[in-house]
């Protein structure tokens, strides 16, 4: 559905152009706008490529298995279906820890391997249809979408390339904002454990 939008927006623009005599004004946006996505592409490669370097060296330090039997009480509370030692446990713990650190695209392997564990263990238990979510999953999704952000190196890395003067000004509201943002879901997500239970509602 999006790639017939982008299709039909692009047609729009390029049908309006050319009646407006705009055209070349347009070819010459293309390119710049083209040049600028290319820059910020070699930015955002390298912050990216030194953040994920981290998280793996973090992993081989065994620094994410000390963080992960910290944050145990809260992974608990928050996932009540996950056993006691589950695998699962450390993508998840690994996937919360880079989306705190702002790394959406570093936590986005360990995430998608959280959500197969909690696949897994959505079949063994079931409870749940094909095609039904865990009462986990859907925790799960949702403390991703409003992402807590202790620090948020892609919007510091974006304010960066665009010249702002304190790129680091945004860490402040930025950690209010996922703050409400993450206490919201996580509410939402135990209001929803309260209204349908593990017996697959």
């Amino acid at each position: 559905m999006l790639n017939y939008l982008w299709g039909a927006m692009l047609i729009i623009g390029i049908v309006y152009a050319a009646f407006s005599g705009n055209l070349g004004a347009m070819g010459d946006g293309l390119l710049d706008a083209s040049k600028e996505a290319i820059d910020l592409c070699v930015v955002m490669l390298g912050v990216v490529g030194f953040w994920n370097g981290l998280m793996e060296i973090a992993k081989d330090a065994g620094l994410i298995d000390k963080l992960t039997k910290a944050i145990k009480p809260i992974l608990r509370f928050l996932f009540p279906g996950v056993p006691e030692g589950d695998p699962v446990q450390e993508d998840i713990a690994t996937n919360m820890i880079a989306n705190m650190l702002g790394l959406g695209w570093a936590a986005t392997p360990s995430g998608l391997k959280a959500m197969q564990g909690l696949e897994r263990l959505k079949q063994l238990g079931g409870a749940y249809g094909a095609d039904a979510a865990s009462n986990d999953m859907c925790m799960f999704l949702i403390i991703n979408i409003s992402s807590l952000q202790l620090i948020p190196m892609n919007m510091i890395a974006y304010r960066s390339q665009y010249g702002s003067v304190s790129s680091t000004v945004i860490v402040g509201p930025a950690l209010i904002a996922t703050g409400v943002s993450t206490l919201a879901a996580v509410l939402f997500g135990l209001a929803r454990q309260r209204l349908y239970s593990d017996s697959g509602g």
